[in-house]
């Protein structure tokens, strides 16, 4: 028997992109949506990364990670207290 073969869906990322916020999946090589706020990228991301079970990403203005929000099944859950 061999290994069961798994595939990993790419993780949502928000992230600024020249004064907007981008809303993109990982390995992509066009945003999936452009908005104005980062409140609303991170509503779509939100949306998105729940309907696939994956992880969003969110990036601050400066482009550092601000948060990463697993909604998969995590093996691994976070141990911080960020939420």
């Amino acid at each position: 028997m061999g290994k069961k073969k798994t595939t990993k869906k790419p993780n949502v990322w928000v992230s600024p992109r020249n004064g907007k916020w981008i809303v993109q999946r990982e390995g992509s090589k066009k945003p999936s949506r452009v908005v104005d706020t980062k409140q609303e990228a991170v509503q779509i991301g939100r949306e998105i990364a729940r309907a696939n079970e994956v992880e969003l990403i969110t990036q601050k203005r400066d482009g550092t990670i601000q948060s990463k929000d697993s909604y998969g099944n995590d093996p691994n859950p976070p141990k911080d207290k960020e939420h």
